[in-house]
């Protein structure tokens, strides 16, 4: 008679690692028929109790030979190789998980750094548009010859866009400069377009970019 691992189990009442134990120690008959190992118990020696005689020390039944060390040899690692390839592939799905994980963490740092850098960088054009108007307006305060500055920049005018860009002419008067020194700037500002890549001319009007640019020396 042949049993498999399993049913050699439950008729005999043994533990499937203890079955492969005796089989390593080759205390046990088995082929292998289509990578399945099979026990082989003979049909007369097996005792009342349904438990091999060849398992029983006072036991004169002949027991067959064992198979060839090659085929004990091969049974095993045929059984490590399959466990191996199971470890592999949880192994990888684990891995893919992990890798999962970390390029999402990333991601969201990426756009959480991206969003503080945009706020300080507006930040910073608004402080600096204010600082090149606040300098340029003290260097034309202490240069008389230059310009008729007036001292106090007039009330109702509209404060300078935040970006840096303004039209010429608003800002020639958010500074203080008189009627006849606009027309002096303008028309430098005329002669220097389309050499001078700080003059920026849009639908016939001039426009100064102080986030960029410094035009000390055409005022």
């Amino acid at each position: 008679m042949r049993f498999s691992i399993e049913d050699y189990a439950k008729t005999f009442k043994m533990s499937k690692e203890m079955i492969h134990n005796k089989i390593r120690t080759k205390k046990l008959n088995y082929s292998i028929e289509g990578g399945i190992p099979y026990i082989i118990v003979p049909s007369g020696s097996m005792d009342e109790n349904s438990k091999p005689a060849h398992l029983e020390k006072n036991s004169s039944a002949t027991t067959p030979s064992p198979s060839p060390i090659k085929t004990n040899i091969g049974m095993v690692i045929s059984l490590y190789q399959k466990e191996n390839h199971h470890l592999k592939l949880k192994i990888k799905e684990l891995e893919a998980k992990i890798d999962s994980l970390i390029h999402d963490k990333e991601q969201m740092l990426i756009a959480d750094c991206n969003r503080i850098e945009e706020i300080y960088t507006a930040k910073d054009e608004q402080l600096k548009s204010i600082l090149e108007v606040l300098s340029t307006k003290l260097m034309l305060s202490h240069n008389n010859t230059v310009h008729d500055v007036v001292a106090t920049a007039p009330q109702n005018l509209t404060p300078l866009a935040s970006s840096g860009i303004i039209e010429l002419k608003r800002y020639l008067k958010f500074i203080g400069i008189g009627s006849e020194g606009r027309r002096i700037i303008r028309n430098r500002f005329s002669q220097g377009y389309g050499s001078d890549i700080r003059i920026i001319q849009k639908e016939g009007e001039f426009y100064v970019d102080l986030s960029k640019y410094d035009y000390t020396d055409l005022l």
